[in-house]
């Protein structure tokens, strides 16, 4: 009799993580800055494009919107292919590519999902619509593992100004009545010599996180890594708060490490590969 017959061995896989986001041709941010960020951390990356953009250090100077049906063909390719162990999900441009997003959640039954609600350029531009707004509230936040607003979006969703780092816990309370399971409010935008954020969710006490803000110009890109960088920690099976931990460390480390390179004639990308790590098999 064989004894070995009824083992099976899994098999190894690596770290899956998928970023629903837009493209920045200048590679700085969107799912560039993602995917640099997933293989940076040894994860393993995939996409589904929600808009492609004309876009440098300097600014972006087109914007071409991916129809929501053809957002979903990608969802569904990837999918039920490859799988996912964790989500970032960027810019959501209209309520359709919205609940597109959501209807994969649910019917993938994704966990992990890390949603950066992008609705403000660094100018401060609207970038998405209030009905966008709207839905993505309703939607998303209830599905989201974790958001990840900074103080623009944050004033948006709240309608209300962020005025120092005393008001961070307050605000990100109100944003977790607004549906959210968890929420880090990121406070990069106030002024002084660190840069503040605050982790808060039902029933935890919150986290205050601080470190010495990094003088460079080179900055952007910023938000999309920290939630790229989140996803990937997640889905290397790290808790939240130290996911949130682990990707605040490797951000400042990416700032610091390309404060000193000169890419392009405005404000230029982080240095994301500056200590990666092989790809890991789980």
């Amino acid at each position: 009799m064989n004894t070995h017959a009824s083992i099976v061995s899994p098999q190894p896989r690596y770290a899956r993580v998928l970023t629903i986001a837009g493209s920045d041709s200048g590679g700085g941010a969107g799912i560039q800055a993602d995917l640099k960020t997933f293989a940076a951390l040894g994860c393993f990356g995939m996409s589904a494009i929600t808009a492609l953009t004309a876009q440098n250090t300097v600014g972006v100077q087109g914007i071409h919107a991916v129809p929501a049906a053809f957002l979903k063909s990608q969802l569904q390719s990837v999918i039920e292919d490859i799988g996912v162990d964790a989500v970032k999900i960027g810019m959501l441009h209209e309520p359709g590519v919205v609940e597109v997003v959501a209807w994969a959640i649910e019917h993938y039954h994704l966990q992990r999902v890390v949603l950066d609600p992008v609705m403000v350029a660094t100018s401060g531009d609207r970038l998405i619509a209030d009905a966008t707004v709207n839905v993505l509230v309703d939607h998303l936040f209830p599905l989201a593992t974790v958001i990840t607003p900074n103080l623009d979006e944050a004033a948006l969703l709240l309608g209300r100004p962020i005025a120092a780092v005393s008001d961070l816990s307050d605000a990100a309370h109100a944003l977790l009545s607004q549906g959210a399971k968890a929420v880090l409010l990121k406070g990069g935008h106030l002024p002084g010599d660190q840069v503040v954020d605050v982790l808060v969710r039902p029933d935890h006490a919150d986290v205050v996180l601080a470190s010495a803000r990094v003088s460079s110009r080179n900055t952007h890109g910023t938000g999309c890594t920290l939630s790229s960088a989140m996803a990937a920690y997640l889905a290397l099976g790290e808790t939240l708060e130290s996911a949130v931990r682990s990707a605040r460390a490797y951000i400042l480390g990416a700032i610091q490490a390309g404060a000193g390179v000169q890419v392009g004639h405005g404000h230029g990308p982080l240095n994301h590969g500056y200590s990666p790590v092989p790809t890991r098999v789980i």
